[in-house]
């Protein structure tokens, strides 16, 4: 297994070893221990999967509080994957990182608690996958709007499918911090 780490320290890309013949492929997309050895220490209480379109983009989420870590990848398709710093106090604060996932490149990212989240579809469509450090609480939802010219998220597509809840997120900086996941050392 590789590990890139990406310009916001503690998100990483992890590329997990591939084993395929004319048959198909075989990989282990997750276990415990080898993980815990790059640094993903936290426990996962649910796995989501999601199926989308071209150009639909969800995001950018978290959780405040309740925040969640997140291991992301493609089954099939390919996604523009992005994560934000939205931790307050965080010395890398709106700064955001974007990979292309997708079920060629079986690549996965490490999304910390205290990140948002989003992504957008390339393909005609794709399946995503993601484990989660803790449970999805409506009352804890946060979001961060798509385009927010602060962060300047060079998305790669221009014709964009939103749900309504994600049109009306604010700006980062219109976030009072209470409502921000904390940044910790």
């Amino acid at each position: 297994m590789k590990v890139i780490p990406t310009k916001l320290e503690g998100v990483l890309i992890v590329e997990p070893k591939v084993f395929g013949d004319a048959r198909g492929f075989f990989m282990e997309t997750w276990r415990q221990q080898r993980y815990a050895e790059l640094g993903i220490k936290e426990p996962f209480v649910q796995d989501n999967l999601s199926f989308s379109t071209r150009g639909v983009l969800r995001g950018l989420h978290y959780q405040q509080p309740h925040p969640q870590g997140k291991l992301v990848s493609v089954i099939q398709g390919a996604v523009f994957d992005v994560a934000v710093d939205s931790r307050y106090g965080s010395p890398t604060f709106g700064e955001w990182v974007g990979v292309e996932l997708s079920g060629d490149n079986h690549q996965q990212l490490w999304v910390p608690p205290g990140f948002a989240h989003g992504f957008c579809v390339l393909s005609d469509s794709a399946y995503f996958t993601y484990k989660c450090t803790d449970v999805y609480t409506p009352a804890a939802e946060g979001g961060i709007i798509w385009n927010d010219p602060d962060i300047g998220i060079k998305w790669p597509i221009a014709d964009i499918q939103l749900s309504d809840k994600d049109t009306k997120y604010p700006r980062l900086a219109a976030v009072a911090p209470n409502q921000l996941p904390e940044y910790r050392k």
